[in-house]
């Protein structure tokens, strides 16, 4: 589909893209750009990439297909960077979760003969780095990509059928909507995530040791969330602080109403709450956004891993 594929970082995302598109031969070369040296060595020695970079214009000189999958905070200084030497008709797109500021921040920066068509596949996994990618990461998973309003059908059209053949099913949304839904599905959870394990951390009832001793499978799956890459959680935050104040304003509501039930013992009220929870999560097993095993569909190591 592209003759030449730009990789700006090699994460998580960046790698498993990679993969997913050597696997389907959608790319006739890959490059990459990454500040570390080390990660530059393991994706030339892993052959994500036929070239890396330390420079993101180097990379991106002479791509067709420009891909920003750094934390979503460095998308306006890369953005300057390359856009002096993108050819026309060469397409940029990114894999944040935050796409409000993708508009903001990058197609400024970008000529007029350059397509932008911003997008965020809804997959990951707690890992980061060159060697977490895998190929598989994208498959029955959904990819929302937000053009804006002047945005060339066929660019648009042809960065969607990337992510098809990528395993991902696609969804096109106003940027703006896709930051609202976002912050609940996402991004609100990791804050919670984030600040109960804070807080047990904390506590001077409860030792570290104890925490870590005890920890059952409520906590265990907050730690999972909250061992998420700390640069990338922070840029999102400040990133898209309008929708996740929104949505947490929300959450505390809730969160009251259902401590006030707890205090005059409204057991009913309990009760249907964790009903209809429960059917939810059964909702989203059925519609293969999750499974219904033990491991809650996290990939496991393999062996020797």
């Amino acid at each position: 589909m592209f003759a030449r594929v730009a990789l700006i970082g090699m994460g998580l995302i960046g790698s498993s893209m990679a993969l997913a598109m050597r696997r389907a031969g959608l790319a006739g070369e890959i490059v990459g750009a990454a500040r570390s040296a080390a990660t530059r060595d393991t994706a030339l020695r892993l052959r994500l990439a036929d070239a890396m970079f330390a420079e993101a214009a180097e990379a991106a000189r002479g791509a067709d297909l420009v891909v920003l999958a750094t934390p979503i905070g460095a998308f306006g200084a890369i953005a300057a960077e390359i856009g002096e030497v993108l050819e026309a008709g060469a397409i940029v797109t990114d894999v944040g979760s935050v796409k409000g500021m993708v508009l903001r921040d990058v197609a400024p920066h970008l000529p007029l003969n350059v397509h932008l068509v911003p997008g965020h596949p809804v997959a990951g996994t707690e890992h980061s780095g060159p060697e977490a990618g895998f190929a598989e990461l994208f498959e029955n998973r959904w990819c929302i990509l937000t053009p804006p309003d002047d945005a060339e059908a066929a660019a648009v059209d042809k960065v969607a059928e990337l992510w098809r053949r990528m395993g991902a099913k696609v969804e096109i949304m106003p940027a703006q909507h896709h930051d609202l839904v976002l912050a609940i599905t996402s991004h609100v959870p990791h804050l919670i995530a984030y600040n109960i394990v804070g807080t047990a951390s904390d506590l001077e009832t409860v030792t570290q040791s104890e925490v870590i001793k005890f920890s059952a499978g409520g906590f265990r799956d907050f730690t999972r969330i909250a061992a998420s890459d700390p640069t990338m959680w922070r840029d999102v935050f400040l990133n898209n602080k309008e929708a996740v104040l929104e949505m947490l304003g929300r959450f505390v509501e809730d969160l009251t109403a259902l401590q006030r039930a707890i205090r005059w013992g409204e057991g009913e009220t309990l009760f249907d709450l964790f009903t209809h929870t429960r059917a939810i999560r059964r909702s989203i097993v059925e519609a293969g956004q999750e499974t219904a095993v033990a491991d809650f569909g996290r990939r496991q190591p393999a062996q020797g891993e």
